[in-house]
């Protein structure tokens, strides 16, 4: 066995609390598992969607050591934080303070990813700003060929890739990297809409909701607060 193996088999080798943490939490991906559960996560193929570049084999696999470690429990098929693992909330939500103080700025290219941002979009809206009734929200990107739906109905928002066939009720057109940038707080949506780089298509009585419907980031306001 080389150094190496022996290292990944054993963690750093050193009697302290940071030491244990980093040996569970600093394995790839897996604070963005956990980031995504604390948010409200819980079927795999959810999780799967949302961190798209991760394999759902090693999906599976961090799970399992998450379950090991007492972070997670399965219950009826769906994966579930339990008190140790909501307990580290602060500490997730801490880490992206940090990060939007001292070393967050506008999106790079190789981080928009318009689909993963309609599915993280689709979690976060406010149902109740909305009629009660299937609402479709049509997202049309102004410089990326691929169209996106989100349909509201009894069973929550589900996202389409293909036209799911229902009349759309509203269409939000923008640029992939306005929308990252308001979605995260970077930029507010009414500056946005003023510079015509965001628009909502639609019946005013359902465009003007649109801005309080689609809920930003749940780090939106503190990556605001250092913008």
């Amino acid at each position: 066995m080389t150094g190496t193996e022996d290292s990944e088999r054993t963690g750093h080798g050193q009697y302290c609390p940071v030491t244990r943490a980093v040996d569970l939490l600093g394995e790839r991906w897996t604070m963005l598992i956990v980031r995504d559960m604390l948010v409200g996560t819980s079927r795999f193929n959810d999780l799967a969607r949302g961190l798209p570049g991760l394999s759902r084999s090693l999906l599976t696999k961090r799970l399992r050591q998450l379950e090991r470690s007492g972070l997670v429990e399965r219950l009826d098929g769906e994966y579930h934080l339990t008190d140790a693992g909501q307990a580290l909330r602060p500490i997730v939500f801490g880490l992206g303070e940090w990060a939007a103080k001292y070393i967050f700025g506008d999106p790079r290219p190789a981080e928009l990813d318009p689909e993963l941002l309609v599915w993280w979009m689709h979690k976060r809206i406010d149902t109740a700003q909305l009629p009660n009734r299937r609402t479709v929200l049509h997202i049309r990107f102004a410089d990326d060929p691929h169209r996106y739906w989100i349909v509201i109905d009894a069973q929550g928002p589900s996202v389409c890739d293909v036209d799911p066939g229902f009349d759309v009720d509203v269409t939000l057109t923008a640029d992939v990297a306005t929308l990252h940038r308001v979605w995260l707080g970077r930029e507010p949506i009414t500056d946005a809409m003023r510079a015509g780089r965001l628009a909502f298509e639609g019946p005013r009585a359902l465009t003007r909701r649109m801005p309080d419907a689609l809920q930003l980031s749940e780090l939106a306001d503190t990556v605001r607060r250092f913008a």
